[in-house]
């Protein structure tokens, strides 16, 4: 394999082949399954493109610690000569500034994926996740954390893209159709084993086989569970947060959530306003987005309380596990959920042998990729804490229904107090968007991820010389 220039890239747009050479990337639309892939195909290309919404204009996603964000996405696609049509695509999520820097960390990985047999990597996606993982001069920026982590996630999850499109299944199900062998094989177990062991990892799998198929059926015909965070972004009116947290009830979610965090009256005011509109029966989640040391998260909570908040997520730093586990025994029977800036498996790890969590919040897109959050989906089965997926963003939700689904089929077994979050934002730059009846999150059905968006939006939303962007200027 021919490695890839080392001169820094214009990662507006960057598009690097298997010669190493920067070149006008071109946008494709809708993948569509042709012939066998021959045995010499290979990897042609990662494309990664800086993309960003400016939803600061309207506080969407505004919280007490990301009060003006942009959400973006530093997106990737993985190229082939298999003549079949098919790319695999991803991306890591950010909020604006620095996504960059995301875009610069996924195309360091160009030199170790352009050129690799697209059968290897599609047949053994767990030897593919090793390989930039344990990279020995890479994994020094993390390791495992941060941008690179990210950046792994980023291409791992677009290798997954495109062997379940080369399935012609949609992720959730091409995992579920794994034995239990072939999962743990994805695991890497590394510093988990005090945890987590093979064997029990097996264990935990063989004993959900036997419902697979029921399971999968209901999904098709139910959904999953979700809940909605539409209504709660600081900086809404409390008419329009009421409206909203109405619009919820009456579409069927079950939970809702709000954003606290920036003003203890604002936020009793926004509570009080939330529960008189939902009634007693409806969820109420907060999420402080790590704004608050432990005592003040105590505090905070104290003050909440009376209004039965259902979870406080991300009471203080996301890696305090000793943090999260004395806010948890303070505030209780307030649960404590965290996830979604956890950079890695160990720390899920953590988090649990401490007691510090009552639900487990993976992110698609934080850690490294499918692989690794079938780890941290093993790990919170053995611990048997309930897992309520992050999402929003650009992508999440596409992108981490498929996790849920797959553990409630072969891993979980149960939807019982599991739902995945949902914002009704930017699903309409996506080629297979979410679906939501009733409150659920019906099965995706098409081939892949579900984290294509059109090649219309990756154009106009190009930063910063998009359309969208220039008329901003």
């Amino acid at each position: 394999m021919t490695r890839a220039a080392h001169r820094p890239p214009d990662l507006r747009r960057v598009h690097v082949s298997s010669q190493g050479n920067p070149s006008p990337l071109p946008l494709t639309g809708v993948a569509v399954l042709s012939s066998p892939v021959p045995a010499s195909a290979r990897i042609t290309a990662l494309d990664v493109l800086d993309v960003r919404f400016p939803t600061s204009e309207h506080l969407d996603g505004s919280d007490a610690m990301n009060p003006e964000p942009d959400y973006s996405a530093a997106y990737v696609i993985l190229r082939t000569d298999a003549g079949d049509g098919l790319e695999g695509h991803a991306l890591a999520f950010t909020t604006g500034r620095g996504n960059d820097v995301q875009a610069a960390a996924i195309a360091a990985l160009a030199p170790h994926v352009v050129g690799l047999s697209v059968e290897q990597v599609c047949s053994d996606l767990g030897a593919f996740s090793n390989s930039l993982v344990h990279d020995p001069q890479l994994r020094w920026l993390g390791p495992e954390k941060g941008a690179i982590r990210m950046a792994t996630g980023a291409v791992v999850n677009a290798a997954w893209d495109l062997a379940a499109k080369r399935a012609d299944k949609p992720v959730w199900r091409f995992l579920a159709d794994m034995s239990p062998e072939e999962l743990v094989a994805q695991v890497d177990f590394r510093w988990l084993s005090d945890a987590l062991t093979p064997e029990e990892a097996l264990e935990i799998l063989r004993r959900a086989e036997p419902g697979r198929a029921q399971r999968i059926a209901r999904l098709l015909e139910e959904g999953y569970p979700a809940y909605t965070t539409t209504p709660g972004w600081l900086g809404y009116s409390d008419e329009k947060l009421a409206r909203l947290a109405r619009e919820a009830v009456a579409d069927g979610f079950t939970q809702i959530k709000l954003k606290v965090g920036a003003d203890l009256q604002d936020d009793v005011r926004r509570m009080r306003t939330a529960r008189e509109t939902v009634g007693p029966d409806i969820r109420i989640a907060v999420d402080a987005n790590q704004r608050w040391d432990v005592q003040p998260a105590i505090d905070w909570m104290s003050a909440l309380a009376p209004y039965q908040p259902y979870w406080i997520e991300e009471p203080t730093s996301p890696d305090d596990i000793l943090g999260h586990a004395a806010v948890r025994k303070a505030v209780t029977p307030i649960k404590v959920a965290t996830g979604e800036h956890i950079a890695n498996r160990v720390v899920f790890k953590q988090l649990l042998q401490a007691g510090a969590v009552d639900i487990v919040q993976i992110d698609s897109a934080r850690v490294g990729g499918v692989n690794e959050n079938i780890a941290i989906l093993l790990l919170a089965a053995k611990f048997g804490v309930p897992v309520c997926p992050h999402a929003g963003g650009v992508g999440l939700c596409e992108m981490v229904q498929h996790l849920s689904m797959f553990d409630y089929v072969a891993v979980s077994g149960t939807t019982e107090d599991r739902v995945i979050e949902y914002v009704d934002h930017l699903h309409e730059h996506f080629v297979d968007p979410v679906r939501i009846a009733h409150g659920h999150y019906l099965a995706p059905t098409l081939p892949g991820l579900s984290a294509q968006m059109h090649a219309a939006s990756l154009k106009e939303y190009a930063y910063p010389d998009g359309p969208v962007w220039t008329a901003r200027v």
